[in-house]
């Protein structure tokens, strides 16, 4: 089976078992959004969750690039700790469907470009609901935290997780060095926490979340990553990493609302992408 012009192997196999979802249907997802879906992730280093044997099976993340991708799938070669090592990126859909073929259902982009690693371009506060947060104080607690990063000059823009939460997100331009973007983000998250006690916890233990919203500021360092949007969710059901327009966030009554089919119905009908001018909004962190 050729999608996009990529050869899809074993189209038949269920991924999704409980939604009857193949890989040829996913495959089919990805070319659909492609679009609406590279603008966030192509030319940035990406780590995918990997499941060859479906969303059901063993699933594993790999930041590499390694044999067995396709020519449209590129290797960068980024300093780490242990050394130089090989990661990879793509430009266009031929390598997004690349990865689907090689069984990738997830993308987590980094916060910065292959043309510039060492700063930040994007930062993401995920918003993730301890037990028994009811999902409105979820959406109220996203405008709390748009009105705190507008307080310092910010703009955001959001994005349903395809999980139990959701996404804030805060392009930079000029992009900021990783060590200072990663103290603004941790700064924010514990003011707002001091502030708000009650709502949010800026601390990762899960003993301190019940009933209390964990603001995670902790994607926001060199290598760390966040879902892509239009990305599906390797879980039970295919969910959907979906952007959204602010306004459109009192419509959504449920983290579990992007699925797999309504992703898609959405991408067809949209005229522009619902983050239309993130990329040439200018904003710099508080301070220069």
């Amino acid at each position: 089976m050729a999608v996009g012009g990529v050869s899809i192997s074993h189209p038949e196999r269920v991924v999704f078992a409980v939604d009857g979802i193949t890989k040829g249907e996913v495959a089919a997802y990805y070319a659909a959004v492609a679009r609406w879906l590279l603008p966030e992730a192509a030319r940035r280093p990406l780590s995918l969750v990997r499941c060859p044997d479906g969303a059901g099976g063993e699933c594993f993340f790999q930041k590499h690039h390694g044999p067995g991708f396709g020519k449209a799938v590129h290797a960068i070669p980024l300093r780490q700790k242990s050394g130089v090592e090989n990661y990879l990126y793509i430009e266009d859909a031929p390598g997004l469907l690349q990865l689907v073929q090689m069984n990738a259902l997830e993308l987590h982009p980094w916060g910065a470009t292959i043309d510039d690693p060492e700063r930040a371009d994007r930062l993401v506060f995920d918003l993730d609901p301890g037990e028994g947060v009811p999902w409105a104080e979820v959406r109220d607690a996203a405008r709390l935290v748009r009105a705190g990063l507008r307080a310092a000059g910010l703009e955001s823009f959001l994005r349903l997780s395809g999980g139990k939460g959701l996404h804030v997100v805060v392009p930079l331009a000029p992009a900021a060095p990783w060590e200072r973007a990663s103290t603004f983000c941790e700064a924010f998250a514990r003011a707002l926490a001091a502030d708000k006690p009650d709502r949010f916890v800026a601390n990762m233990r899960k003993d301190l979340r019940g009933g209390r919203i964990f603001l995670d500021w902790l994607r926001n360092t060199r290598g760390a990553t966040s879902v892509t949007g239009w990305s599906l969710r390797a879980r039970e059901h295919a969910t959907v990493a979906l952007p959204l327009r602010w306004e459109e966030l009192s419509k959504v009554d449920s983290p579990a609302w992007p699925s797999m089919a309504r992703a898609l119905q959405r991408a067809v009908r949209l005229r522009r992408h619902p983050w239309d001018g993130i990329a040439t909004l200018r904003q710099t962190l508080p301070g220069g």
